[in-house]
């Protein structure tokens, strides 16, 4: 990921804000003056990044967005598994290769796992990496959180672990993670986490779930908030995409790394899969 690409997510963010403080639709000139451009150039660096205008964009922003997907983009999570974990995204063709830490191996904390780290620009701002050889088993997005926080998120993950700072380590998998191509995974939780975690990674992108049908998915429907919990300990953020469960009621729900992540998120991978077709009608 290059310094360009998050430099516009930044520009993003800032319409995030200058929208969610606004009590209707804000103009081209008016999201282009918060972000300090011209409305020429403004519309030339959001739409490089979103693949849509500012005004389609801010469509898919609004909280309205979210229940018109429950509508239109729900998936159950038995169709979704037919499908594949890739979907029929045209946003990227990810392809998961994951394991699961073994129960001895979770009980231990990572002693005697030496994980290497490393700080990467994405879509959505900057992201903490963490890997083995065995694959990514680690990432956060510290826009919202700072670096701070996220490296001590992380590293509590696996509290006995080794660290280094190695980012040509994790690369490879780190930029197929964010631009399409095969992806290794670690996973490290309980036996509930796990499950939910591969209930997520069935949903294709630009689609959605509600955490009740991942409680019902994993033969624990009375069991949502833990779902929820378990949901926002994913590890691995976007990988598995957490972002694409959303509360019955159409709610965005919570996001580990900020509510501005997850809606960049939704709105980023509705614009790749929906484009400009027909999302007016949808939202009628």
């Amino acid at each position: 990921m290059d310094m360009e690409h998050s430099y516009h997510y930044g520009v993003i963010r800032r319409a995030i804000e200058a929208i969610d403080a606004a009590e209707g639709p804000v103009s081209l000139d008016a999201l282009a003056a918060e972000a300090g451009m011209s409305p020429a150039h403004f519309q030339r660096t959001f739409s490089s990044w979103a693949g849509v205008s500012p005004k389609r964009y801010q469509q898919f922003l609004t909280l309205g967005h979210a229940k018109s997907l429950l509508k239109e983009r729900f998936t159950t999570l038995e169709t979704a598994g037919a499908v594949g974990l890739s979907g029929t995204s045209r946003l990227h063709d990810l392809f998961i290769r994951w394991e699961a830490m073994s129960p001895g191996e979770f009980a231990k904390g990572g002693a005697g796992t030496t994980i290497s780290y490393g700080w990467f620009q994405s879509p959505f701002g900057e992201a903490l990496a963490m890997g083995t050889d065995r694959g990514i088993c680690g990432l956060a997005f510290a826009d919202e959180t700072g670096r701070k926080a996220a490296m001590e998120d992380m590293r509590g993950r696996w509290p006995n672990a080794s660290y280094r700072e190695d980012p040509d380590m994790i690369r490879d998998d780190v930029h197929a993670a964010f631009g399409g191509g095969e992806t290794r995974v670690l996973l490290i939780g309980a036996p509930l986490q796990i499950k939910v975690w591969e209930a997520l990674m069935q949903i294709p992108s630009g689609q959605v779930t509600t955490y009740s049908e991942i409680a019902h998915r994993v033969g624990a429907p009375r069991a949502v908030r833990a779902v929820g919990t378990a949901v926002g300990r994913n590890p691995v953020s976007w990988i598995v995409p957490c972002h694409r469960a959303l509360r019955k009621s159409g709610g965005l729900g919570g996001y580990h790394w900020g509510l501005a992540v997850k809606r960049a998120m939704l709105a980023y991978e509705a614009a790749q899969t929906e484009g400009t077709d027909g999302l007016e009608e949808a939202m009628g």
